[in-house]
């Protein structure tokens, strides 16, 4: 099986602690390992609630100690990261985002690879080129339905107010410019 297309997104470089800091972080993890609440664990709760994690943002400054809980997967991220700076190292963070082909875009999109095609010629959806190929970041296509979705709901729901123009007059099932069924094109009889 291949390996999915990635691109390097938003990149973010965490130095190297100081070594008094890096020691304090150390003996801390040490402390959680000795709880039982470590890496692979995805416990660190108290209170029986949902496995994870809860970070406390500091008070003062305008904010209030606010807990956010953290999923398993992102604590265990949040543990190597620390346990790097434990161990003295800088860390360099970069998102991963995987690139589509056409016929992934668009299927993901629910739209033709044809009118793909069409819309990125048009520049309404960015596009990368490998050589010949056309390649789609996933949150591309993703926004761009997003943003058609958002436009479909405020035609609908425009098109769904009340207007203030008078309800149509007899003469039912006739459009302008057309004559009534049943008489000539001059609209007599």
């Amino acid at each position: 099986m291949s390996q999915p297309l990635t691109a390097l997104g938003h990149h973010a470089r965490i130095d190297a602690l100081p070594p008094a800091e890096a020691a304090a972080l150390r003996a801390a993890l040490e402390a959680l390992e000795a709880l039982g609440a470590g890496r692979g664990q995805g416990q660190g709760t108290h209170d029986g609630a949902t496995p994870g994690w809860s970070l406390v943002s500091p008070a003062g400054a305008g904010a209030s100690g606010a807990t956010v809980r953290l999923p398993a997967a992102a604590a265990e991220a949040v543990l190597e990261l620390l346990s790097r700076l434990a161990s003295g190292d800088g860390v360099e963070l970069s998102s991963a985002q995987t690139w589509l082909n056409t016929s992934q875009a668009a299927r993901l999109a629910g739209i033709s690879a044809t009118y793909l095609r069409n819309l990125t010629d048009a520049g309404e959806i960015p596009v990368s080129y490998r050589g010949s190929h056309r390649r789609f970041l996933s949150a591309d296509i993703t926004a761009w339905v997003a943003a058609r979705e958002a436009s479909r709901a405020a035609d609908a729901s425009a098109a769904a107010e009340p207007a203030d123009a008078p309800a149509p007059e007899a003469g039912r099932g006739t459009r302008p410019g057309r004559a009534p069924s049943g008489t000539g094109t001059s609209g007599e009889k």
